[in-house]
């Protein structure tokens, strides 16, 4: 962005986001984002006097370039398209030409990368996760820049410091968007409403159109349900609750949930 970031790698910018994301919350925002503007401005100007309206100028001029999701708020990713040069920003694999707003892709993803199915994402796993990432994006990265680039993801993303990524430390580094169900009232709606709105949904979660749920489809469906009153679920927690809802609904055992078995487990008179 500017040659006071030129030689500005992983590490360094590490350090950058820990320090102003001090309540670790994944984002810059608030008083936070002004003492980052402030900085930056002190990094990029440092003969010229910081005043708080050519703070509050420079951060407007630079959120409405990179605040791409236009929340006010400063994401990891954002943050590195403004400071990291183009040859270090490893977060660069992480843009996706369509947003990932589907759990059942994110789930795929999970259940790849979780080799040994222990319900986390360990270092080796997502370092085999980066490495395909950037053979998908076309980049040559060597071993010990791939290693470089695995410890800081884990020093950023992994909020416990337990060694793995949890389900939402994945879904923060893949930006995974909204509940989709956080759309829906079904006990406020009446019969005619609940029905289209299970239609919607079973047509949300039923990627492949077959007309049943299963594998990551069942897994996406279990995330955001489970979501809506426990927000911070865990894999293993996850796989527990798969077991519940399909010991519930998959009347003829097949491993899938059928459209009119979902609609009997959530009230709705499936459609004849």
């Amino acid at each position: 962005m500017d040659s006071a970031f030129d030689n500005l790698d992983a590490a360094g910018f590490l350090e950058i986001w820990q320090y102003f994301d001090a309540d670790d919350n994944g984002y810059i925002e608030g008083k936070e984002l002004d003492d980052f503007f402030r900085h930056m401005m002190k990094k990029l100007g440092p003969q010229e006097k910081v005043t708080e309206d050519r703070v509050q100028r420079l951060k407007q001029r630079f959120m409405s370039a990179y605040d791409v999701t236009a929340d006010g708020k400063l994401q990891i990713q954002e943050l590195a398209n403004m400071i990291l040069p183009e040859d270090e920003n490893f977060l660069l694999v992480f843009r996706r030409e369509v947003s990932l707003d589907n759990s059942v892709d994110f789930m795929k993803i999970w259940r790849k990368y979780d080799v040994d199915c222990s319900g986390y994402i360990s270092a080796q796993e997502l370092k085999a996760f980066l490495k395909d990432l950037f053979q998908h994006h076309h980049r040559e990265v060597s071993s010990d820049k791939l290693e470089e680039y695995t410890d800081t993801m884990m020093k950023i993303f992994d909020k416990n410091k337990d060694g793995c990524l949890d389900l939402n430390d994945l879904a923060r580094i893949l930006a995974l968007q909204e509940n989709f169900l956080l759309q829906f009232q079904m006990d406020a709606c009446s019969k005619d409403e609940r029905k289209r709105d299970f239609d919607k949904i079973f047509a949300h979660y039923d990627v492949s159109k077959t007309g049943a749920l299963e594998g990551a489809e069942v897994d996406g469906f279990v995330k955001d349900m489970m979501g809506l009153v426990r927000p911070n679920m865990t894999g293993p927690e996850l796989n527990k609750l798969r077991a519940v809802l399909l010991s519930h609904c998959d009347v003829n055992k097949d491993g899938k949930i059928q459209r009119n078995e979902l609609a009997l487990y959530l009230g709705v008179k499936p459609k004849p």
